[in-house]
């Protein structure tokens, strides 16, 4: 039977969040029900709120959870129910080219579940990347769920559901820092401070941490940040080439998203370096460099959608690594809250007062 559990909402276009009775459905073939038991509160879920991703209100916030599998339906072999799971917005579907050639992070397919949760009167929710878990229950595909060490804490565990394996996965997977290397990254937000953890996971030897906060290049630091610039008082591109012998990083991993921090990460780079775009664009902005340049300096421009991450891969990993004392996750977490503070918490969010709300159900 259907259950009906709370959960928040964004009604309408930069309208407060409230928190509503969300009438959950038994899992169908290929889904599951998830019990939530933590969200992190993502800068996405405000794009959603903001009307920035779309207009397909109302949205059924979070995405960034983890918790138990309380039932599956037909045809779920990979978890059951009592699983410990972290929540994923891109479970691959094993079919499409990407997958066949053996790279499915680049799967081109990724689904989600096929039923709807709706409010008590009916009304479809648009789950956030295709989860929704700012609620007690989720219903989400079956391959949504990644099943870990239940040792873990659920605060802790959830964050690998979004911004913080963006970050680490950027690093290692996407620009394959590896160790001896030159690091940049600007940005030091929380998907920037993932970047620069999961650097010195890597065995980096130099981890440049570029912001005009200097509180976030404080926290970057506690993150394995070795050298930190302020942008605002200094040219980035100078500073970087200075700490590094005049040459620039081996690896940029540009972590804001704009157009003036994407050409400050190009031309802080080494020759034949590698350039990491994580940061989120909007779809007006434009980027002009000269093709003479873009040839001349050799190496790689790339983009890190979720760090390239394969959650089957990757989650169970880091989360071993932080049982073991080598990975710190907790430090992502500022602040537990309630259901009824996601507002507050979007507040905080925009004024850089937080590295990571989470909410805990």
């Amino acid at each position: 039977m259907a259950q009906e559990v709370r959960g928040v909402i964004a009604p309408g276009k930069d309208e407060p969040v409230r928190i509503e009775t969300i009438v959950v459905p038994d899992p169908g073939p290929g889904e599951a029900v998830v019990r939530v038991q933590a969200c992190g509160v993502c800068h996405t879920d405000l794009h959603y709120k903001q009307g920035g991703i779309s207009d397909d209100f109302p949205f059924l916030l979070g995405h960034e959870a983890a918790g138990v599998v309380e039932a599956v339906g037909d045809g779920v072999t990979d978890v059951e129910p009592g699983d410990f799971v972290i929540l994923n917005w891109r479970a691959v579907c094993g079919k499409c080219r990407a997958c066949l050639r053996g790279r499915p992070w680049y799967c081109f397919d990724t689904h989600n579940a096929e039923q709807k949760m709706t409010l008590t009167d009916g009304t479809e929710l648009s789950p956030a990347l295709g989860i929704g878990a700012f609620a007690e229950k989720t219903l989400v595909a079956a391959g949504q769920c990644t099943k870990v060490d239940p040792d873990v804490a659920p605060q802790v565990a959830g964050l690998l559901g979004c911004g913080v394996m963006a970050g680490i996965g950027a690093a290692i997977n996407t620009g394959n820092v590896g160790r001896g290397d030159t690091v940049a990254v600007i940005g030091c937000g929380g998907v920037g401070d993932a970047a620069v953890a999961g650097s010195h996971l890597a065995g980096a030897a130099r981890i440049i941490a570029v912001d005009i906060d200097d509180r976030k290049l404080e926290t970057a630091r506690t993150m394995g940040a070795t050298h930190t610039v302020n942008s605002r008082e200094t040219d980035p591109v100078e500073a970087i080439r200075d700490l590094t012998g005049g040459f620039g990083a081996d690896v940029v991993i540009e972590a804001v998203g704009r157009p003036e921090t994407y050409k400050q990460a190009f031309y802080a780079r080494d020759l034949a370096g590698t350039v990491v775009l994580v940061g989120v664009p909007t779809p007006e902005m434009k980027l002009e460099l000269p093709l003479l340049d873009v040839f001349g300096r050799g190496g790689a421009l790339k983009s890190s959608w979720y760090g390239d991450c394969l959650p089957s891969r990757d989650f169970p990993m880091l989360i071993d690594l932080h049982l073991q004392g080598r990975l710190d996750l907790g430090a992502f977490v500022t602040e537990t809250i309630q259901l009824d503070e996601v507002e507050k918490a979007f507040e905080r969010m925009h004024h850089g007062d937080v590295l990571r709300s989470v909410v805990v159900l």
